[in-house]
């Protein structure tokens, strides 16, 4: 049936229009693409080789999956479990078919959360039938700028269900539903501060099938005793997702939804960018927020001994061959523990990213092996599609829907109030930074590196200019991770004070401007840059005055180490790739001021000298992070600090425990002078400030400075 004006959306993400252009001329890589990418090898590579090697035995393994799936959920954002409040399930009206009937149907997975969806029912209706609840990928079908949801796409699938004895449930994407919602927070619109939250759209898709379930539980036509799931691309994704995380489910078959951390950082799609690796042909609800730093066959072998089938095409280039294979013999281990290899296979198929005749009928098969207990061979006869309108579900969109802002309720922020007693405030206080810091720990920098390299620092340079002296040394923040630090002093004697400066790119492009051309080589610029004189001289005025020195460091993919430019679609697929392997840029960055900072501590010159540290911005944050694991730095000068995790820096799931003005707290007593624009930027630190009231010792000044 030809439909007009149909618009239909497939994969993973709307592949960019430049993958259908003539290839451009490759612009000369950036002096960091070679180390950014080294890196994710290697973190690739770190975590796949240990990935479900411990376990020998199966009661090894049952006794860690318990702590397993609760990670998982965790990591989707599911922990502890949201509240099962009224489905508030309806019918909206019916087809009738001479094999089956659908129903049309909508359910609140939360409140003002609306899942959209189809129900086909045999004829007769049965009794405790084997149920399918299949996932959809994206395929979204738009008419006339009406959304239909992907249901329209897919409903060959739970057609062959309802024709061969099954009911089947299919519900669309959180994304490309009648309601559509948003899966491309990271992935095209910045939403950084999702990774602060650990909010991942794969948490609500999840949620979305654990509550189709519940809705299945309530129909007679259903044997809740026999649930299959599958769906494919996406879809394939959301299976995994319910498969490992709810043993209602007793078969699946996830289609072209998984790949291990070595293919997604390394291997496969480039987009028509330099950089490789499959996680560029993904949006973000194809992944959870690695906190464990998890390679996916761990996902996979969280169904075992449940019957699985791995589906997948052979040419598929976001689902990469050797991706899935590795991962598959990785999951098989896990099944033999059980004596249960025969409900684990590998159904791979010729074609591209495809649902082809082949993938569905070993889904079919699969689906009848393991549910009716049926293995002979299946066919798929062609059937009369249903319209678009036919399919849909709602007239019009529900008032206090949550759909397009779910990202913003899913996961809570923490809230930590202040006891109102000062007395009260000094007992409590040591107890909640104790917990604070153990989160810090536990959940933020877990991605930190584990074998810390020597910091190796070396003289990298020399040069004085006008009465300035600019000194650089190179050195180690982590494997394959050299930076450089530069020290800057007016003459040759020992200052009395060092404040060190971390830059951003606005902060690196300054700092150049500062020391002006003479200096290029010691800065590793490849085109010297005008000098700011006013600027130069007065950096030289205060060095002679007071005998302080400046050191400054650019952390990493900033300065010399750039991998792209900012806000680039390589600069987002690149900083994507951290929260895949339990980590943020930012809070790699934070671990490289700490290096920095410890290679200035490690200079006999500078023995006894105290260390200052300041940032601005986001580099604020960064430096205050810092500093609370280098108790040393003797004062932090904060300049435009956001008020809130989810303006910067961006670090790893920290919004579930603490906040900016909680982390000001976790420096006390130290010196800490804060600059902000006005007096209502001053009143977000009214916490740490209270606090430090109640404690005594006021060691936190917050001046105004203006813009």
């Amino acid at each position: 049936m030809r439909v007009s004006r149909i618009v239909l959306l497939f994969s993973g993400l709307l592949l960019p229009l430049a993958s259908a252009q003539e290839p451009k001329k490759a612009a000369p890589p950036l002096p960091g693409e070679k180390m950014i990418q080294a890196y994710f090898q290697r973190q690739a590579k770190e975590i796949g080789d240990t990935t479900l090697k411990d376990f020998k035995t199966k009661e090894e393994w049952e006794k860690a999956k318990p702590e397993l799936r609760r990670q998982l959920m965790e990591m989707l954002g599911l922990w502890p479990m949201p509240a099962r409040t009224e489905l508030n399930a309806k019918v909206t009206g019916k087809i009738e078919r001479p094999k089956f009937t659908v129903e049309k149907v909508v359910f609140e997975s939360m409140p003002g959360l609306y899942v959209t969806g189809n129900l086909y029912i045999p004829k007769p209706a049965p009794v405790k039938a084997p149920t399918i609840l299949y996932v959809c990928g994206h395929g979204n079908v738009v008419k006339d700028g009406v959304s239909f949801g992907s249901k329209v796409h897919y409903q060959h699938h739970p057609a062959w269900y309802a024709e061969h004895g099954y009911v089947s449930l299919v519900i669309d994407t959180l994304q490309l539903s009648e309601i559509p919602g948003l899966h491309h927070g990271t992935y095209r619109d910045k939403m950084w501060w999702w990774h602060t939250l650990g909010y991942t759209p794969a948490g609500v898709e999840c949620w979305n099938a654990m509550r189709a379930l519940d809705y299945l539980e309530t129909r007679p036509e259903v044997d809740a005793k026999r649930f299959g799931v599958s769906g494919r691309s996406g879809g394939g994704a959301y299976s995994w997702w319910i498969s490992a995380t709810d043993e209602r489910i007793q078969s699946s078959v996830p289609v072209a939804g998984i790949a291990d951390l070595q293919a997604q950082l390394n291997e496969g799609y480039a987009g028509g960018r330099l950089e490789k690796g499959v996680i560029a042909g993904h949006c973000d609800c194809m992944f959870m927020t690695n906190t464990y730093r998890w390679d996916f066959a761990t996902v996979a072998a969280l169904v075992a001994p449940r019957p699985l089938l791995l589906g997948n095409s052979d040419k598929d280039d976001i689902f990469p061959v050797p991706g899935y294979r590795r991962l598959a013999e990785k999951t098989r281990k896990i099944y033999e523990l059980y004596g249960a290899g025969n409900k684990f296979q590998l159904l791979e198929t010729q074609g591209k990213h495809e649902d082809t005749v082949e993938l569905r009928a070993g889904e079919y098969r699969w689906m009848n092996r393991w549910l009716t207990n049926n293995d002979q061979a299946v066919a798929e006869d062609q059937f009369e599609r249903f319209t678009p309108q036919e399919l849909k579900v709602l007239e019009k969109t529900p008032e206090g829907q949550v759909n397009t802002t779910i990202q913003d309720l899913f996961i809570k922020p923490a809230s930590i109030d202040l006891p109102k007693s000062a007395e009260v405030v000094q007992s409590w206080w040591p107890g909640e930074k104790a917990k604070l810091d153990k989160a810090l720990q536990e959940k933020v920098f877990a991605g930190w590196p584990k074998n810390v390299p020597e910091l190796a620092a070396k003289p990298a340079g020399d040069q004085t200019h006008d009465g300035v002296r600019l000194r650089a040394w190179d050195f180690t923040s982590e494997e394959g991770v050299a930076l450089r630090l530069w020290f800057m002093t007016a003459g040759d004697a020992k200052p009395t004070l060092v404040v060190l400066n971390l830059l951003d790119d606005a902060g690196w492009t300054e700092w150049c401007a500062d020391l002006g051309p003479e200096f290029a080589e010691v800065l590793q610029l490849p085109t010297p840059v005008k000098r700011d004189e006013a600027k130069f001289k007065q950096n030289r005025a205060v060095m002679e005055k007071q005998k302080w020195a400046f050191a400054a460091v650019c952390p990493r993919g900033i300065g010399p180490t750039r991998w792209a430019e900012p806000g680039s679609t390589s600069d987002i697929q690149y900083r994507r790739r951290f929260a895949l392997v339990g980590q943020t840029l930012d809070g790699m960055r934070v671990w490289d001021v700490r290096r920095a900072f410890q290679s200035l501590k490690a200079n006999p010159d500078l023995k006894g000298v105290p260390l200052w540290m300041q940032g601005k911005k986001e580099m604020a944050g960064i430096a205050l992070y810092a500093a609370m694991y280098e108790p040393e730095v003797a004062r932090l000068d904060l300049w435009h600090l956001p008020a809130s995790h989810r303006d910067g820096p961006t670090l790893l799931n920290v919004r579930k425990h603490l906040d900016l003005p909680q982390a000001l707290a976790l420096v006390h007593p130290r010196s800490v002078k804060l600059y902000v624009k006005d007096a209502e930027a001053a009143k977000a630190w009214a916490w740490p400030l209270d606090l430090q009231k109640a404690l005594g010792k006021e060691s936190l000044q917050v001046r105004i400075v203006g813009d």
